[in-house]
């Protein structure tokens, strides 16, 4: 038998995937509402009953990230989300105004393509296959190299758990020889129709060049501001809650603390009592110089690790569970490495004189690669709250850990590992991604109004038009009652 070179096995492998999953999208699409509920409530059965096998499977191949964090991460994206979306209506007639004479319809978008991080590579494969199946698409997934197995694993106990509730094979896959090839192939698939980007930003930039649609994700470099009205106390749990749920791996984790002056001493004595360890200057150093490579990218191997491993790493002591390590900065950009992105358990640490500079270093932060995506304040202050509700973000979470408060698991935004961080991120959503923004609606309209151009050459003729437009809308509204009928019951 002739051996191929594996850059052209996997781009007939993405080829065969692509064709296979349309084929089963196909089929899907004739589905009933019914149907749809009976497979992704499967679906959430399966992914419940093997969430604590994923999450090993991730992080024993990753190292990324904690396993009791994961177990969670799969909850989530089964659970939590199954009760968020079951009624949501993605068949048939979706709206009926009578009124207006208008009515929409959703149909599917077609076969999607899912692309999964590193750092969340179970619980993103059931996010994604579980809203794209609630409205009625197929996805063919494309795993992150050192996620391989995990990922693979994860995309087919969705496909066989579908398979088992009535679905077609094939209507959730993965690719199993993952390449830049495989991924560009399928990126240009005729067959694909969407692209859901969830990783790296060149990976999404490539997503959204390819002359299709997509919905991708920027960064998210967090700042959080705890402002004086505070309960510090509080505050500091829900930070550190926060970053180290599964090692800070999450793009919704805080980035960066802001405190004013008076409140400094308090807010520091309250990291150290909860398990925050401050850095000296040079401290700060050693860390920043081993968890950044290639200017700001960050060194995979601390990415979602421990406190103790990033010390052990840099070479420096920290104290018996410590939880987060804190650098402090006195600026943004170039020469303050802290003040960017960091999937791992850093903070920056900054001291400002009042809630303006804090509002300044905020919108500097963000402008240093998190514009769109999120932004935390812990306040009792509505009003000045308000002021900081014209921050550049789609998120602005308030006393909550960004963290959960970003996912939906604290506050009542779509649970999602999709957040988009709309066009000034880049993105083509602001939207944590749910199935409504995986249909097509279709627009049935009834004429209600008759046709009066004073700009008509021929009045006689535009009369002509009226009268024909009256006299049909009986017939049509009778022709349209038939056909939300038919709809309505397609979709039960």
């Amino acid at each position: 038998m002739e051996n191929y070179d594996y850059d052209l096995e996997s781009i007939q492998e993405a080829r065969t995937l692509a064709r296979k999953g349309k084929k089963a999208q196909t089929e899907l699409a004739h589905f009933t509402a019914n149907q749809i509920d009976t497979i992704i409530r499967k679906m959430v059965e399966t992914a419940q009953e093997n969430a604590v096998l994923l999450a090993k499977m991730a992080v024993e191949e990753t190292g990324f990230g904690k396993v009791e964090d994961k177990i969670f991460k799969n909850h989530h994206a089964s659970t939590e989300l199954y009760q968020f979306i079951k009624d949501m209506k993605t068949v048939g007639v979706i709206k009926d105004d009578p009124e207006r004479k208008i009515i929409e319809i959703a149909e599917p978008m077609g076969l999607l393509m899912g692309i999964i991080p590193s750092t969340n590579p179970t619980s993103t494969v059931i996010y994604k296959a579980i809203i794209s199946i609630k409205a009625r698409n197929g996805i063919v997934i494309s795993p992150h190299p050192s996620a391989l197995k995990a990922t693979m694993k994860a995309a087919q106990l969705m496909n066989d758990a579908a398979v088992s509730a009535g679905a077609p094979d094939n209507i959730v896959t993965c690719i199993s020889k993952p390449s830049m090839q495989a991924t560009n192939e399928l990126m240009r698939s005729e067959e694909v129709a969407l692209i859901i980007a969830t990783g790296g930003a060149a990976m999404v930039k490539a997503a959204y060049s390819v002359g299709k649609p997509a919905l991708g994700v920027g960064p998210g470099n967090v700042p959080s501001y705890i402002e004086k009205t505070a309960d510090i106390k509080q505050a500091v749990a829900d930070i550190i809650a926060s970053k180290t749920f599964d090692n800070g791996t999450i793009c919704a984790s805080e980035q960066a603390v802001i405190v004013e002056e008076e409140l400094e001493s308090q807010v520091v004595s309250e990291f150290q009592r909860q398990g925050g360890y401050f850095m000296t200057e040079e401290e700060t150093a050693k860390v920043s110089q081993k968890l950044f490579v290639k200017g700001h990218a960050m060194n995979a191997r601390l990415v979602g690790r421990s406190p103790k491993v990033i010390a052990e790493a840099a070479g420096i002591s920290i104290p018996d569970g410590t939880k987060v390590l804190l650098g402090r900065q006195n600026g943004v950009g170039e020469g303050y490495p802290l003040s960017y992105e960091k999937l791992t358990t850093v903070l920056g640490f900054y001291t400002v004189k009042d809630w303006e500079e804090a509002c300044e270093t905020s919108i500097a932060l963000l402008n240093n690669g998190g514009v769109g995506h999120s932004f935390a304040i812990h306040t009792q202050d509505r009003e000045l709250l308000m002021k900081f509700a014209e921050k550049p973000v789609f998120r602005i979470l308030v006393n909550t850990g960004s963290t959960q408060g970003g996912v939906g698991a604290s506050t009542a935004i779509s649970p999602a590992f999709t957040l988009g961080c709309g066009t000034w991120g880049g993105s083509a959503t602001s939207d944590n991604v749910t199935p409504e923004h995986l249909i097509n609606i279709k627009r049935m309209a009834c004429g209600i109004k008759p046709i009066n151009n004073p700009y008509a050459e021929n009045q006689y003729s535009t009369v002509q038009t009226t009268q024909r437009t009256n006299a049909q809308s009986a017939d049509m509204e009778s022709l349209i009652k038939e056909l939300v009928s038919f709809f309505k019951e397609s979709g039960e």
